[in-house]
């Protein structure tokens, strides 16, 4: 199974984006969607962006993801 982790784009240079994912930021290769701008929302998986998504879908995915870490840390 993979995963892909909805992070916003901060900066670009060349075909590398500074994201920040959940509060942490990364590096990532836009080769995969190169029309990525600042600001927008990217699917991360692997250390690549892979797609571009809305505001709303970022947030939910977020959101869902935090409900998953504290089921787990309530031992659900």
């Amino acid at each position: 199974m993979c995963l892909a982790i909805p992070a916003k784009v901060v900066t670009l240079k060349g075909s590398l984006a500074q994201v920040d994912m959940m509060g942490n930021e990364r590096v990532v290769s836009t080769d995969l969607v190169p029309e990525v701008k600042p600001g927008d929302y990217v699917l991360v998986h692997a250390g690549f962006a892979i797609g571009i998504i809305d505001d709303e879908s970022a947030k939910e995915t977020e959101d869902l993801l935090l409900e998953v870490a504290k089921a787990y840390e309530e031992g659900e």
